[in-house]
């Protein structure tokens, strides 16, 4: 097993950066996705302070009794917000459940928005007053990077740096607590998280507590990803790959279990993934449809692809 060659680049260089330093960076993100679908991101905006404040708070969640996560499992809400017990989520063409559980934050509409009534709240834990806050600030965070990283996804599609920017605005985007716990038997064909493809435009992953996290490169070859300190790791989701007819990679991943003498030990995960409003088209763009590239995919609206998709790994029925 070899690391995978991620590229690593700064945010600062597009948001602060010369005009240079913004066409480089526009330039080395685009042929990243092109190629591996994944890169590093340093200066993201999210203090380490805030990240470490975080994951006490989701730690001292998953630590809380069963009987009271169980709570926090509202019926009819398809695990979108508050939480999700382990195995009752599992890859797109599996059955067998994921080695996981999860808690879910969504979008917090402020400005008076009617998309507002397609969100339902976020579930407020009780016995955690800083769990909810410390999410919440983390997710506006992570948003604005994503929107920034958006932006130059856009100038290297060349259909203008504020195409998402609408499309974005009050998105239905999750910011997801993931505790894969120990393995207390012999797993059989359950994994931590099978292998997969990310629903959304992108993910910006915090750092994980422990490793795990392997992409599938272009030789289907299986590649370890650590991020580094100081670094979120972001990736192409299905959305954008189907928004540009297969030209960026929506890379198949998965989180494996740990060698053996591990198994006692719990992993965390703090991955943000970036959704537009459901109204937004996911129609290929012309410009991504060539004689080389043509056209691979149906018209479909965001909303009906999520509903599809969630569908699908067994979070809806």
């Amino acid at each position: 097993m070899s690391h995978a060659n991620i590229p690593s680049i700064d945010l600062h260089h597009f948001t602060q950066g010369t005009p240079e330093q913004r066409a480089a960076f526009v330039k080395d993100l685009g042929e990243a996705y092109e190629n591996v679908g994944f890169v590093a991101v340093k200066n993201h905006g999210l203090s380490d302070g805030l990240s470490a404040d975080l994951y006490a708070q989701v730690k001292a969640f998953f630590a809380l009794p069963q009987e009271v996560k169980d709570q926090y499992e509202i019926a009819g809400l398809a695990g979108q917000r508050g939480y999700t017990g382990f195995g009752k989520e599992h890859a797109k063409g599996r059955s067998t459940g994921d080695l996981k559980e999860f808690f879910q934050f969504g979008q917090t509409v402020t400005d008076g928005d009617p998309v507002k009534s397609e969100y339902p709240d976020n579930v407020q834990v009780n016995e955690l007053p800083y769990f909810n806050p410390k999410a919440i600030e983390a997710y506006r965070t992570l948003e604005e990077a994503g929107r920034q990283m958006l932006r130059a996804i856009a100038l290297f599609l060349e259909v203008g740096e504020n195409y998402f920017d609408d499309k974005i605005h009050n998105g239905n985007s999750i910011l997801r607590a993931i505790h894969y716990g120990p393995i207390t038997h012999e797993p059989k064909d359950a994994v931590r998280a099978a292998e997969h493809e990310d629903i959304n435009l992108i993910t910006l992953l915090m750092g994980a507590s422990a490793d795990g996290l392997q992409i599938l490169n272009k030789n289907n070859e299986w590649v370890s990803v650590t991020a580094l300190p100081e670094q979120v790791v972001v990736n192409v989701g299905d959305m954008l790959q189907r928004l540009t007819n297969n030209r960026l990679k929506s890379t198949t991943h998965r989180v494996v279990n740990p060698p053996r003498e591990q198994w006692g030990s719990s992993r965390y995960s703090i991955p943000f993934f970036l959704h537009p409003r459901s109204a937004m088209r996911l129609d290929c763009l012309p410009q991504c449809i060539t004689a080389e590239n043509p056209l691979h995919y149906a018209p479909i609206s965001a909303g009906e692809y999520l509903d599809e998709r969630l569908r699908e790994i067994g979070l809806k029925k």
